[in-house]
């Protein structure tokens, strides 16, 4: 199958001109053989952007995402028209003529960046990963968030001076084993486990395969003898809204294995376990 050119641009909410700050909220596409500009833009689930810029009135955001909608939909009936009444193929050259008008440098609440080229199998399907990727970041999966977590309790240690009683090890024995990112150890035994989880899957569904993975994993290891008393799993979760649910399952879940569940905000009970 033969690869399509695409050339497209992050749109950016840019509403404070004085800080420069953004967030990207839609990808704009034109492809070399195509006959109109496609785009998909954040139309819902827009609190993340709205809570960042919270002093604006929400208001502002939607009217915004309204007005540019409207104008890439006049713009493309536009280059319709205009083929079809002089019987006419718009250019490319006069496709990519308007794309960079478009997309321009302009002191507006909506900007967009440096403009992009790739090369598609199918344009539709690219620009929807082009906006997972940027508008709804889906490169934070679990696993990356997770590093992340590890990364700051690795740091609450090292300033508890805590951080050289604590390695990375595979619990378990010949059968099972479970790689766990803060063990101490006594001998080759370990003692004291800490797990940080992240909990604040986009999904109920995925928050409770994530917790039930983990008690299944907790649950192997204590039917072999393999795991210390002490375990601590320190959970991120959503915020709001139908995932709170499936969140408060999944800890029971993991505190019904014996384990201790602190929210991962509680760094000072963190560290005090850690210690004890």
């Amino acid at each position: 199958m033969s690869k399509t050119a695409c050339q497209y641009a992050i749109v950016r909410f840019t509403p404070f001109i004085e800080t420069g700050e953004f967030a990207n909220v839609g990808i704009v596409m034109l492809t070399a053989k195509g006959q109109e500009m496609s785009c998909k833009l954040l139309t819902r689930r827009h609190r993340r952007v709205t809570s960042f810029f919270n002093e604006l009135d929400v208001a502002v955001f939607k009217a915004a995402m309204q007005d540019l909608t409207k104008e890439l939909d006049r713009i493309n009936k536009r280059l319709i028209n205009v083929g079809m009444r002089y019987n006419i193929t718009i250019t490319s050259s006069v496709r990519q003529q308007v794309f960079t008008e478009l997309i321009r440098p302009r002191e507006t609440i909506l900007r967009f960046s440096d403009p992009r080229t790739i090369l598609a199998d199918c344009p539709h399907q690219t620009l929807e990963k082009l906006y997972s990727y940027y508008v709804e970041r889906d490169f934070l999966t679990k696993q990356y968030r997770e590093r992340v977590l590890e990364k700051n309790v690795r740091k609450w240690l090292h300033d508890a001076h805590l951080d050289r009683l604590f390695t990375q090890v595979d619990v378990g024995d010949d059968v099972y084993r479970a790689k766990f990112p803060f063990v101490q150890q006594e001998g080759n035994l370990p003692v004291k486990i800490i797990k940080p989880l992240n909990l604040g899957q986009d999904s109920p569904s995925k928050i409770l395969e994530h917790g039930g993975a983990w008690h299944f994993k907790i649950t192997q290891l204590k039917r072999r003898h393999a795991l210390p008393e002490m375990v601590l799993f320190a959970v991120e979760g959503p915020q709001e809204g139908k995932q709170m649910e499936a969140y408060n399952e999944a800890v029971d879940m993991l505190s019904d294995t014996g384990a201790v569940v602190l929210p991962y905000n509680h760094q000072a009970e963190i560290v005090e376990f850690a210690r004890a």
